[in-house]
């Protein structure tokens, strides 16, 4: 997983609340478990709509999301992580997510942060006026910035430092490799273990 510090970089004004993972993306596109290759699914539905924001060529390039309410709801999909992260973004400003969304997307090094809904209003307008304005995403200060708007954010404490570090839970775990090995060798033969093949 690639680690998050500091990014620097364009957003994208979606203005649309209760954004659930089908319209993230549609259930059709669910047909390999890679999880690369999502990025043409991605609000799939709505990118017929030459109007919508993802069509619009002052936002191509963009790598922070800037959504409404409730993003993320619906089914526990990890695909719409994927998809967001295949499309390059690396963050998604909203008032609040759907728990498992939000849980998979710390789990796969995108990060979601939690704004007060005046704060992202005040941030689509800023993006709308101005689409080349750059968006800094600070996790080691947990603030964001946008010319003459600073939030702080909150990241629970271990996905903060998983994702500061560039670690999965997997590789996270592993770090602790030597001490997992002291403990299981010191277990009674009698109890059961875990094996590799």
């Amino acid at each position: 997983m690639e680690k998050f510090t500091v990014h620097h970089g364009t957003a994208m004004p979606l203005r649309r609340s209760d954004v659930d993972t089908d319209q993230i993306i549609p259930v059709r596109f669910l047909n390999h478990s890679e999880r690369t290759g999502h990025a043409e699914a991605l609000f799939a539905d709505w990118r017929t709509d030459p109007g919508f924001v993802l069509n619009q060529p002052q936002y191509q390039g963009a790598s922070v999301l800037i959504a409404g309410n409730d993003f993320g709801t619906g089914s526990s999909r990890e695909y719409a992580v994927w998809a967001l992260l295949n499309y390059g973004f690396r963050a998604v400003v909203a008032p609040r997510f759907g728990d498992i969304f939000h849980g998979n997307a710390l789990m796969n090094g995108l990060l979601p942060v939690t704004l007060p809904e005046e704060t992202v209003e005040r941030l689509w307008d800023a993006v709308t006026a101005e689409p080349a304005r750059r968006v800094t995403i600070d996790l080691t200060e947990s603030r964001l910035r946008c010319g003459e708007i600073s939030a702080s954010f909150h990241v629970e404490e271990g996905a903060r430092r998983r994702l500061l570090s560039g670690l999965d839970l997997i590789a996270d775990t592993l770090r602790h490799e030597d001490t997992i090995a002291a403990y299981e060798s010191t277990r009674r033969s009698a109890m059961p273990a875990t094996t590799s093949l």
